[in-house]
C-alpha cells in the first residue's frame, strides 16, 4: 500500500485527489493550513496533517509525522499554490515574493525534505502541479506565470537529477477547472489593477475571468490525472488537463509569439 502526501488538500483539485486515492486504497495524507476545511476528508480515512508551505517547522513535523507512522512516502502531490493578479507595475514585492513563497520556494523545500527517504527506498514520484500558464503568458498575471514557468524547468532539472535513483517527476498542466483560485486571482486583479492606468483592461480581464470560472472542468478532472500519473508505470512527464489545455497548448507551439497575443488579448477583449 503506496503511502501519498497531497498538499493544498482543502479544497478543490487536492480535495478531489485525496478522496480518490483513498477510494483505490492508498495511505493518504492530506496537508493543508486548514484543518477545519478537510474534516471531511478525515471521515473518509484521509490521515490530516496542519501544514505551511512557507513554514519550515510545519513541512518537517509532517514530514516526521508520516515517517513515524508509516515508514515511508511513495508519492509527494505537490498541490498548494497561490495566484494573484494585478499589473506588475502596481503589484507590491510583498505579494509576488509572497507567490514565489508559496509556489516554489515551498514546494521546492518539502521536496528536499522527502527526497532522502525516496532515494533509500529507490523509488518514488513527484508530482507537481503546474498550469497551462507554464507554457503561456496574460496581461496581470505576471508574477503567477513567473512561478509556473520555474515550475516547469526546476520540475524538468530535477527530472534528469533524479532519474539515477528511479524517483519520477512529473508536471500536471490544467486549463480552466473550477475552483477558488479563479475567484481569488480576479478579486485581487481589481483590488490591485482596478483603478490605476491599467483598469480599462483589468475590468475586461475580470469578466473574461469570470465567464471561464463558468465553464471549466471540475477538480476531479485533475484528480483523475493525478492518480492515472501515480498508478503509471512510466508516466509521461507532462500532462495537459482539464478544458481548453490541449487547445491552448497546441495553439502555443503553432503560433507565433505575436499571434498568440493576438489570440490572448481578442478572448479579453
Amino acid at each position: 500500500m503506496k503511502t501519498v502526501l497531497i498538499t493544498g488538500a482543502s479544497s478543490g483539485i487536492g480535495k478531489e485527489t485525496a478522496k480518490l486515492m483513498i477510494e483505490k486504497g492508498f495511505t493518504v495524507y492530506g496537508a493543508s493550513r486548514r484543518l477545519e476545511k478537510m474534516q471531511d476528508l478525515k471521515v473518509l480515512g484521509v490521515k490530516l496533517l496542519q501544514m505551511d508551505v512557507t513554514d519550515e517547522q510545519s513541512m518537517v513535523s509532517g514530514i516526521n509525522e508520516i515517517l513515524q507512522n508509516e515508514g515511508r512516502i511513495d508519492v509527494l502531490v505537490n498541490n498548494a499554490g497561490y495566484g494573484s493578479y494585478g499589473a506588475l507595475e502596481d503589484v507590491p514585492m510583498e505579494e509576488a515574493k509572497y507567490q514565489f513563497e508559496v509556489n516554489i520556494f515551498g514546494l521546492a523545500r518539502l521536496t528536499q525534505l522527502v527526497l532522502p527517504h525516496m532515494r533509500k527506498q529507490k523509488s518514488g514520484r513527484i508530482i507537481n502541479i503546474s498550469s497551462i500558464g507554464g507554457s503561456i503568458g496574460e496581461p496581470h498575471g505576471a508574477w503567477y506565470h513567473a512561478t509556473k514557468y520555474a515550475l516547469e524547468g526546476l520540475s524538468d532539472s530535477l527530472r534528469l537529477e533524479l532519474k539515477q535513483f528511479d524517483i519520477d517527476v512529473v508536471l500536471i498542466k490544467p486549463g480552466a477547472i473550477l475552483t477558488e483560485w479563479n475567484s481569488i486571482a480576479r478579486e485581487k486583479l481589481l483590488k490591485v489593477s482596478g483603478n490605476t492606468a491599467y483598469k480599462a483592461l483589468a475590468h475586461k480581464h475580470f469578466n473574461m475571468l469570470e465567464r471561464a470560472d463558468a465553464q471549466g472542468s471540475q477538480p476531479i478532472v485533475v484528480a483523475k490525472t493525478i492518480l492515472e500519473a501515480t498508478l503509471a508505470t512510466k508516466p509521461k512527464t507532462r500532462y495537459a488537463t482539464g478544458k481548453g489545455a490541449k487547445m491552448i497548448l497546441l495553439l502555443r507551439r503553432l503560433l507565433s509569439d505575436r499571434m498568440f497575443d493576438k489570440l490572448t488579448l481578442n478572448l479579453i477583449n
